[in-house]
């Protein structure tokens, strides 16, 4: 690791790959075209610190329900780069940077994130978020990653509801937060069960609850999408005056934007399981029947979000696609645009982007010429 410049007490890094490692890599991406992962265990036999190996042969290992060793190749691949860092870098500072457009620093955003799930499966939400913090404070402009598609899911996970409506309040003005159909339902979620602690005040947790349930009905006016879906998943039969009307009958699923679809698909695939708890789904239940009253009632804030829907979402920026093919939602990666499922997608380095910055280039390879002496081949 390098650094590049500081500026702004904001200090840029980035990894640097020697020739030896070079052409290590380049034996790599020999092995990933033979499509033969025997190929990927012979080269990490010679170099077992080999990054995008380790992170091939992970997923391989998590493919074949090999979890401990998938999560064993992870951990190896994060000392790898633990032991290069930079004397200034730090982890926790906030103010350190990697350009994802450099090849070299991908290998380290895809690490963390596969480390975070594994934190995250293994029931360990609150560490799961700390890496989730880490990843988007390396790039919080460009968030290659996509990582605000998941933060509020840690956060609900791991009670920090204060935390979450403190984030949606800072980056809401220039990030637009509520534009995002997780955002705009986990911050309802959070005025709702900071309503239900019990060391609040009545009059308080009245206020906390109206909030909730205004957010919760703006949610789903703006995305009627999410509920069939959410209450499919969560094998909770709706009404049939829910399911007889229009607005949040089959025609809300069929005319989403594709990049809505897209959203509502990953954060209803996601997150159902903090919708399951019975008071959740009560909560739910009366704020539909609100909606319904209020669509009946032609509430012009709907027609205003009909416009909105139709105006915006029209198509999803890189790194929503390549969060979704990292987050390996059957629903969400079913809803992905043709140009990206069309495409090879290789684990090491996942929709790359399309102006990468490349430090080095991969030589030609040569034919081999072949001569037959007695029968025998031999390669040059």
């Amino acid at each position: 690791m390098t650094l590049l410049q500081s500026k702004d007490g904001i200090q840029f890094f980035t990894f640097e790959h020697n020739r030896d490692y070079q052409q290590v890599q380049f034996k790599f991406l020999d092995a990933v075209e033979s499509m033969d992962p025997n190929n990927i265990v012979a080269l990490l036999q010679l170099n077992p610190y080999h990054i995008d190996s380790l992170l091939q042969l992970s997923d391989v290992c998590r493919i074949q329900e090999d979890q401990e060793m998938a999560r064993d190749l992870i951990e190896r691949a994060l000392y790898s780069f633990e032991c290069a860092f930079h004397p200034l870098f730090s982890l926790t500072s906030g103010t350190c940077r990697l350009d994802y457009l450099r090849p070299e620093n991908r290998a380290f955003y895809l690490a963390l994130y596969k480390h975070m799930m594994f934190l995250e499966k293994r029931g360990c939400p609150r560490t799961a978020l700390e890496y989730c913090k880490l990843i988007l404070s390396l790039d919080p402009d460009s968030d290659p990653l996509c990582m605000l598609l998941l933060i509020d899911l840690l956060m609900l996970r791991s009670r920090e509801y204060q935390s979450l409506l403190q984030l949606y309040q800072d980056w809401e003005e220039h990030r637009n937060l509520s534009q995002l159909p997780n955002f705009a339902f986990s911050t309802a979620l959070c005025h709702f069960h900071l309503s239900q602690q019990e060391d609040l005040d009545p009059e308080d947790s009245d206020k906390r609850r109206r909030k909730a349930d205004r957010m919760l009905q703006d949610a789903l006016i703006m995305f009627p999408g999410v509920l069939m879906p959410l209450l499919d998943l969560c094998t909770v039969q709706p009404d049939a005056t829910v399911t007889s009307h229009a607005f949040f009958g089959p025609k809300s699923q069929i005319g989403q934007p594709p990049a809505l679809a897209e959203l509502t698909a990953l954060y209803v695939g996601r997150t159902c399981n903090l919708w399951r708890e019975a008071a959740v789904m009560l909560w739910l239940e009366e704020s539909v029947k609100e909606v319904l009253r209020r669509v009946t009632a032609e509430d012009p804030f709907v027609e205003d979000c009909q416009n909105k829907r139709k105006q915006r979402y029209q198509s999803a920026p890189r790194n929503i696609h390549r969060h979704v093919l990292l987050s390996e939602i059957k629903e969400a990666v079913a809803s992905l645009p043709l140009d990206v499922t069309s495409q090879p997608v290789m684990g090491f380095d996942p929709l790359p982007p399309l102006d990468s910055v490349t430090s080095y280039t991969r030589p030609e390879r040569t034919l081999a010429k072949t001569h037959f002496v007695d029968g025998k081949s031999y390669d040059e």
